[in-house]
């Protein structure tokens, strides 16, 4: 990969990328097989857990951000439903098991240095667990909405915390 996460050479058969407009864009693109690099935003899911003490969040361990805070959300295994990642990731970053109510909201992460992303937010209900930071958070705890951490991740979750508080 480039620096601009573009590929250097042809993920089909090998032969050095050109940029070319494709659709409008400069994209990489193979002179000899015609194989186009599209390069589009990553599916990442996620859950408000809203409880007596608040709305659940965790504190990041690494970066990007180490140290702010977020929902709990993360990018989406290939092969899985985002329901299915928005569960696993609650599970994996708290240790909650819960069941998805709805569908909250679809946000363009756009500051998130590794990928842009689609965030899917799902609004959910505890059915168990142990409340316990893992694997890619260092804390996890209940926030009351006007008492939100000054340092929360992505814009994509202050936009989100933000219209959890409207609609409450």
């Amino acid at each position: 990969m480039s620096l601009h996460g573009q590929p250097r050479y042809c993920l089909r058969c090998g032969t050095r990328m050109v940029r070319r407009e494709e659709h409008g864009r400069l994209r990489a693109t193979c002179p000899a097989c015609g194989f186009i690099h599209y390069r589009n935003p990553v599916p990442a899911a996620g859950v408000i857990l809203a409880g007596r003490q608040g709305v659940l969040m965790v504190k990041r361990a690494f970066d990007p951000e180490a140290g702010a805070w977020c929902l709990p959300a993360g990018f989406m295994e290939y092969g899985e439903t985002p329901e299915r990642c928005a569960v696993r990731e609650l599970r994996e970053e708290t240790g909650i098991a819960a069941r998805l109510t709805g569908l909250f909201g679809v946000y363009a992460g756009l500051d998130d240095p590794r990928a842009r992303t689609v965030l899917i937010l799902y609004t959910a209900e505890r059915t168990g667990g142990r409340l316990k930071p893992g694997d890619d958070a260092s804390d996890a705890r209940y926030f009351a909405l006007s008492r939100l951490p000054a340092r929360i991740a992505f814009e994509s979750h202050r936009r989100a915390l933000a219209e959890h508080r409207a609609r409450r």
